[in-house]
């Protein structure tokens, strides 16, 4: 009987202590669509060409599949540990020529991409060996 209630007691233990411990989760950010900055914004005029708006603003995230002439930008961060940020510049053309831009979100602070240190996996590059990899293969002793 005492043997049960210890096999007992130890199941019942273990399940808490395993089910109940935080060893933490590594999150990191979470960057999605089209890369938006303010310097690309303020280079957008009306009357430009479809290629001009292009190649400022490379190709857009969406285009509207019932109207051709609607173009979204939408840039999408979540921060591992803060706040979502969202970017969105909607343009509209009439005639092959741009017509209207329309800004949500705060366009005129930079996002900052570069990997933080810390826990987690370890960016590529960044290791003792981060050379090693853009020297190609090694075979063993050259002769």
């Amino acid at each position: 009987m005492q043997n049960l209630i210890k096999t007992v007691t130890f199941s019942v233990v273990l399940a808490l202590v395993s089910g109940c411990s935080y060893v933490g989760v590594y999150k990191r950010d979470l960057a999605q669509g089209n890369l938006i900055n303010q310097d690309m914004v303020s280079q957008l005029e009306t009357g430009m060409t479809k290629e001009q708006v292009r190649y400022v603003m490379g190709s857009p995230l969406l285009k509207g599949p019932f109207n051709e002439d609607r173009w979204d930008y939408v840039f999408y961060l979540d921060e591992a540990y803060d706040d979502v940020e969202e970017k969105r510049v909607t343009l509209t053309f009439q005639n092959g020529r741009l017509a209207d831009i329309d800004r949500h979100g705060n366009i005129e602070d930079d996002v900052d991409l570069t990997p933080q240190s810390g826990p987690g996996p370890a960016v590529e590059g960044s290791g003792p060996g981060e050379g090693a990899a853009a020297m190609g293969p090694s075979y063993g002793p050259e002769e």
